[in-house]
């Protein structure tokens, strides 16, 4: 992937922000069958690095880490799945999304991968999946990251969260959705959503631009029930074992430096930072200050 243009777009993009990368570095774009699916996900770095699990957000993908493994990708091996549903991999058939099935998903594309100990880092979703994989394989990650996640919520900020991704399924003109982004996302610059948005919609036959999720009818009746079997609780985050940092964005709507303190005195060997200019997607909206934070806990 390092001789293509999406490659030189993503090191334009690290070069406005100031993030540093090694110019000698691999990159590929892979598929995986595993649990009778198929995954799409990038991977980058050599196998003989330790290994790090990204796992992204609700209604992102893989590529939302690209600035970070860019980064990261001469000193670690990054695996970063677009999981089930999302991105450029298959729709679940039986609809589940929970995250008991995500956790198990990337619990088995390690397996196929040789992957063994690695330190595992969720966003949102990707978050409360990596959550479940601790609770159910507490043997596999070696270290936790959780970014702007944990039990305790904030419902406003959630509802804003499924009200930006309802109301932008589908368009005409790309330049709405550009513009609905920039409302919704005030930190990144437009040159960034531009470069990105291609990753996270698709045009279809009839000319529309469509979200690469599943947003079928069919998820209607499993919705309320996959969120309650979602839940976790601060007595959970007791019995999680592995070193884990909770990063924060100063501005979150969505984990409220009240609950990320809560989280973390729950967590046995747990550890809070906070990074400023930034809400909720903070490794997009401020990808140095998450760095600064992420490194010195990857590398302790």
């Amino acid at each position: 992937m390092t001789t293509s243009s999406e490659f030189l777009s993503l090191c334009e993009s690290a070069d406005d922000l100031g993030i540093t990368y090694d110019d000698n570095i691999q990159y590929v774009s892979r598929n995986v069958v595993t649990r009778h699916q198929r995954f799409h996900l990038l991977e980058w770095g050599d196998r003989s690095f330790p290994t790090l699990l990204l796992l992204h957000g609700g209604n992102q993908s893989a590529h939302s880490w690209d600035l970070v493994s860019l980064h990261l990708a001469n000193r670690f091996h990054v695996i970063a799945p677009d999981q089930r549903g999302h991105g450029d991999s298959e729709w679940a058939r039986d609809a589940d999304y929970s995250s008991h099935a995500m956790a198990a998903d990337a619990t088995s594309i390690l397996s196929d991968l040789g992957v063994a100990q690695p330190t595992v880092i969720g966003h949102s979703m990707g978050g409360m999946n990596t959550l479940r994989l601790a609770l159910q394989q507490p043997d596999l990650p070696q270290r936790l990251v959780l970014v702007d996640i944990g039990p305790e919520l904030s419902e406003a900020g959630t509802k804003t969260i499924r009200n930006f991704v309802t109301e932008n399924r589908e368009f005409d003109d790309l330049e709405d959705f550009i513009q609905n982004v920039q409302r919704y996302d005030p930190y990144r610059s437009r040159e960034h959503i531009e470069r990105t948005v291609k990753y996270n919609l698709l045009q279809r036959a009839d000319g529309k631009y469509v979200s690469k999720r599943d947003h079928g009818p069919r998820l209607a009746t499993t919705r309320s029930q996959r969120e309650e079997s979602d839940r976790f609780s601060l007595t959970d985050a007791t019995v999680i074992s592995q070193p884990t940092l909770v990063i924060r964005g100063a501005d979150s709507n969505v984990l409220s430096s009240g609950a990320a303190e809560r989280f973390v005195q729950a967590l046995p060997h747990g550890q809070l930072r906070t990074v400023p200019d930034s809400g909720h997607n903070v490794h997009g909206q401020n990808t140095i200050g998450f760095l600064e934070a992420l490194v010195p806990f990857l590398t302790s």
